[in-house]
């Protein structure tokens, strides 16, 4: 038995792939989801044995979203896309399979059957490690929004998750520290905490051998000893 979820902004293509897997007995579709932000959530909580993921969605795209997860926790992903085949080589390269819209039952039987096979991973998995985050999806106050790495001060963990400072908003993200330093510019100075260079107004040496940034809007950040020698490297501090 498979688990499945389907990612896609448009309802009646999930209606459409969700009564196409209908037919399949070993297939359970334990999920539907309108963006990538909540696709994200549904991943890591439902854990699926494979996304089908739609590759056009407006604000974060399917690719992108391929980005934010963790290689260790991705499941298998099929693409679902109205792209040409043309367009659609690179995928064949990277070994990810795909659907084209309309979905092709018969299509779809055979991508049913790589998965039965055995599909290896290394196709997604090297899309991911190619990806870098240009926005970070959150979630506060019962909305869900996107801030842009240019608005993100400081990232840090707390008993509650990951939370994201920005210089207008707060909120949430299913991401881990791990990915946010992987993929994109920001910069590890504490074991908990991550700081945008440009938001670095100054760095006040503490007693201690610690040491506290000054954000341009006031914020502190805390700095360990441990990183306070990669973060002065990072700022071409002697």
């Amino acid at each position: 038995m498979f688990t499945a979820l389907i990612i896609d902004d448009e309802a009646p293509a999930r209606e459409e792939l969700g009564t196409l897997l209908s037919a399949f007995p070993d297939i359970d579709v334990v999920g539907e989801c309108a963006n990538a932000i909540e696709g994200i959530s549904a991943i890591h909580r439902l854990r699926p044995d494979v996304v089908f993921l739609d590759i056009q969605m407006p604000r974060v795209s399917g690719l992108e979203m391929v980005g934010m997860i963790e290689a260790s926790a991705l499941p298998h992903i099929v693409f679902v896309t109205a792209y040409d085949e043309h367009a659609l080589r690179a995928f064949e390269e990277h070994a990810a399979d795909y659907l084209l819209k309309p979905i092709d039952p018969e299509r779809l039987a055979k991508t049913l059957d790589w998965l039965r096979a055995g599909a290896r991973q290394t196709g997604a998995a090297s899309l991911v490690q190619e990806q870098s985050l240009r926005q970070i999806p959150c979630s506060g106050h019962n909305r869900i929004f996107l801030v842009g790495l240019d608005e993100v001060e400081y990232i840090y963990t707390d008993v509650s998750g990951v939370q994201v400072v920005g210089l207008n908003k707060q909120g949430m993200t299913e991401l881990s520290l791990k990915i946010l330093q992987e993929r994109t510019p920001l910069i590890r100075c504490h074991r908990q905490y991550l700081v945008n260079v440009d938001q670095i107004g100054e760095i006040r040496l503490l007693e201690n051998g610690a040491a506290e940034i000054m954000t341009h809007s006031g914020k502190r950040v805390p700095v360990s000893r441990r990183h306070l020698r990669h973060l002065k490297d990072n700022l071409g501090m002697p």
